[in-house]
């Protein structure tokens, strides 16, 4: 099923391809921060045997057959009963039309005997035996076609949902308040996580978002509940049912959810509850304490205002200060700043930055060059607005995914003393529900028996 971002499955990303991390309100309406490589396909397995595109309906591998493309089953069988051939796993073939055409390519240059398995039934009954051809990835030629035929859809999902991503022309309706909403993709489904409880998932982990959002609908039409799926006879009755029993979220079971959701396009094979569920093989009892041959590889955190890295924090903050101006230690200091509130500036400031956006004075540049000269020449790195503007929720998560700088702030005792001047120290009274007792054992009593002897 499909990964709505509930209690089934919170854990479903939380990263945009953007670099922002999504959630508390934060949308995919910024600019992107960070740009997906483009996955090129190897070339087809068997030499000039290439993947053609997939056409609205399918051939059998054999003869001149065909059925439409959303009825692969009527193929299958027509193969198993008139050619005695079995494709194995066919729910792991990520495109089942272009899978069909590469074999029947295939088969009418070689035997099918060079590619399948040969199952012989009735072995007992020599004048009635049977031979069925088994096609599956045991044979390295059709794991290969898999797994490019997986690589392929991967690469048509990622460019599909970095489209809707930053389309802005998107318009749709609330399902539960019919409120119209016309901008990006996120601005509804927050709306809807927002205000009605209902949350399929961060925008940037879904993908054909509006004909998800006409597929739910649709089952609210029908009086359907999202989540149980009973029918009910009447609106009213169904949004109570919804209220009532915190069923305002997708079924995870319900596995036409699945297309959906670009977790499901990942690994081969692989749906996202076996994507999660994945955890680190347990290992030899004598190799458990055995860390002796770890390396730990250096942390490289980059300068907030350029392309300049350190591996060390210090390193980073002295070159901040002399070729830029900008002092961190000393504003974390006079700002008396914790250490999520330096969280924050930095997420602020780097997301500033990304947009070449002057904090100082609110001018946009071309680019981060002229916004390098300009704060440097006009010494706006240090000119800070106020902490309220900065010291914002939406702050807490990372404008690039791969901040290094986050890892390597401080949480010392200076942090401490930081929360003092801010009043956030936490003070535990004593306990006063035996009062008595606490006055007749106070030191005080000793205190003042001692000055009254001295007088």
């Amino acid at each position: 099923m499909a990964a709505p971002w509930t209690q089934e499955a919170a854990a479903r990303g939380e990263e945009g391809g953007d670099g922002h991390r999504r959630g508390a309100g934060v949308g995919d309406e910024d600019s992107p921060d960070c740009i997906l490589q483009p996955l090129s396909l190897p070339e087809g397995p068997g030499g000039s045997s290439s993947i053609s595109e997939a056409p609205p309906s399918v051939p059998c591998i054999f003869c001149e057959e065909r059925v439409p493309a959303a009825e692969q089953d009527k193929l299958l069988k027509h193969m198993i009963i008139e050619h005695k051939t079995v494709i194995a796993d066919v729910r792991l073939v990520a495109d089942f039309p272009r899978y069909i055409l590469y074999w029947r390519k295939r088969f009418a240059e070689q035997p099918i005997t060079d590619f399948c398995s040969v199952i012989r039934i009735n072995s007992t009954a020599p004048l009635e035996q049977d031979n069925y051809f088994l096609l599956c990835d045991v044979l390295p030629e059709d794991r290969v076609l898999r797994e490019e035929l997986q690589k392929q859809r991967l690469k048509e999902i990622l460019e599909q949902q970095h489209q809707e991503r930053n389309d802005n022309s998107f318009r749709g309706m609330c399902m539960f308040c019919n409120e119209e909403f016309l901008g990006n993709r996120s601005v509804l489904l927050n709306h809807m996580a927002r205000e009605h409880a209902f949350n399929i998932g961060l925008p940037d982990n879904i993908v054909n978002c509006s004909e998800f959002l006409c597929t739910l609908q649709k089952k609210l039409d029908n009086l359907q509940c999202l989540y149980c799926e009973k029918t009910f006879r009447d609106k009213n009755t169904l949004k109570d049912h919804m209220r009532k029993k915190q069923h305002r979220r997708i079924n995870p079971k319900n596995r036409e959810y699945d297309r959906f959701y670009v977790i499901n396009y990942l690994e081969l094979g692989k749906s996202w509850e076996e994507v999660q569920s994945e955890d680190d093989r347990e290992l030899p009892d004598h190799q458990e304490d055995d860390w002796s041959d770890w390396e730990g590889r250096p942390v490289s955190a980059v300068c907030l205002f350029c392309e300049k890295r350190a591996e060390t924090m210090e390193t980073l903050c002295v070159h901040m200060e002399d070729a830029h101006g900008f002092d961190l230690p000393k504003i974390k200091l006079e700002l008396g700043l914790n250490f999520y509130q330096q969280v924050k500036l930095v997420n602020f400031i780097r997301r500033q930055v990304h947009q070449c956006r002057c904090y100082g004075c609110h001018v946009k540049f071309n680019s981060r060059a002229d916004l390098r000269t300009h704060m440097e020449e006009a010494k706006h790195t240090s000119l800070l607005p106020e902490v309220k503007t900065w010291d914002q929720p939406e702050y807490y998560f990372p404008t690039y995914e791969n901040d290094s700088l986050l890892c390597t702030l401080s949480d010392s005792e200076s942090d401490l003393t930081a929360q003092g001047h801010n009043g956030n120290v936490t003070i535990i009274s004593e306990d006063t529900s035996k009062l008595q007792a606490l006055k007749q054992s106070s030191v005080l009593n000793q205190l003042l028996l001692h000055e009254c002897l001295k007088n």
